[in-house]
């Protein structure tokens, strides 16, 4: 179609198209000696859905770079719908904050009527420190690579390496701490290739996920083809509030930095129903105390590679998630399954 086609459909100016042209954010094949630009049906589902990233605040720039993270996913409507939604709930949750923290400032002057501008600064900064701890999230590891070769991958790491030692007994052990009943609704948060979700379905769960990689979800998509998975991050669950019985969570969290984790535990309490519960097995040290001595422990017998692991990761300080926990309103417990693996199980009071 010619680019007047492409404005009737939807419904902007041709000046538009040209400006996402110019940003490189679309290209347009041209046809033959005439020049003119041709336009594909993926140029209007991908046009649509910059428009839609911009209507919401994404900046063109960020746009861009987003695009180029998931060009090898490009190709289908599902694709560009599942990236709008994402992105969608990011802003989403974004919000929620900020209206948060205007409530906050309203009470404060309502209270006292008046209010010290560094009190105003303050509530601001949290604001924007929020956005730039999730923002700041890359995926060093590449898990669409990994995708493919994931699973047998994780088996050889169970019996070469302690990170995921007795993989599948951890997985059996996430289970039974939740205690699934049949239809009862969960969610399998960084899904992956559905290892832990396929355990959850098979005990009558009805079980969702989310993960950050399409090339993960495509895998976890073809052994549970009934399951509802959806492109999305730790830092903005893309589902609604009071959603699950429960919320399970398996080797993910490790790489979250710590404040990730905690506002990926946040975002756990939200869409938890009341008395929802949660289950954690991760990568963490009972303490920083912990950490320490076990980093110089082996420094000492020379295990160089396990220290580069460890600090290629973000091990979690369990002392701190389950003080989070608390703060959430979790009665929370946890116990080591194996050298690092470590499992909290929370319920909200």
């Amino acid at each position: 179609m010619l680019i007047k086609d492409m404005a009737r459909r939807l419904q902007i100016t041709p000046r538009a198209i040209r400006y996402y042209e110019e940003k490189g954010l679309i290209r347009p094949a041209k046809a033959g000696d005439s020049g003119y630009r041709q336009f594909t049906e993926e140029d209007v589902w991908r046009l649509q859905t910059i428009m839609t990233l911009r209507e919401v605040g994404m900046s063109i720039d960020d746009i861009r770079e987003l695009l180029a993270q998931m060009k090898e996913h490009e190709g289908t409507l599902l694709h560009y719908l599942e990236l709008q939604r994402s992105f969608m709930y990011t802003r989403w949750v974004e919000m929620a904050k900020v209206i948060q923290t205007t409530e906050a400032m309203i009470e404060r002057i309502g209270n006292s009527q008046t209010i010290d501008p560094g009190e105003l600064f303050e509530l601001a900064e949290a604001n924007k420190r929020l956005r730039q701890t999730r923002d700041n999230w890359v995926d060093r590891w590449n898990f669409n690579q990994m995708a493919d070769s994931y699973d047998e991958w994780v088996q050889r790491e169970s019996q070469s390496t302690n990170a995921h030692q007795a993989y599948e007994r951890v997985l059996d052990e996430v289970v039974a701490a939740l205690g699934p009943v049949k239809g009862e609704s969960g969610l399998d948060a960084g899904t992956g290739t559905g290892n832990l979700a396929s355990r959850l379905v098979r005990q009558g769960a009805s079980m969702s996920g989310f993960d950050q990689s399409p090339q993960m979800l495509k895998r976890c998509r073809s052994k549970l083809p009934g399951m509802e998975t959806k492109l999305g991050t730790f830092f903005a669950f893309p589902f609604l509030e009071d959603r699950f019985d429960f919320v399970a969570t398996s080797y993910a969290l490790h790489l979250l930095d710590d404040d990730q984790k905690l506002l990926a535990l946040a975002e756990c309490r939200r869409v938890l129903k009341p008395g929802g519960r949660l289950a954690i097995a991760d990568l963490m040290f009972v303490d920083e105390a912990a950490r320490q001595a076990h980093l110089a422990a082996l420094a000492r017998d020379g295990k160089n590679e396990a220290i580069a692991q460890i600090e290629d990761r973000f091990y979690a300080d369990r002392s701190r998630l389950l003080r989070e926990l608390a703060a959430l309103g979790f009665a929370a417990e946890a116990r080591q399954l194996t050298t690092y693996t470590h499992l909290i199980v929370a319920r909200l009071k």
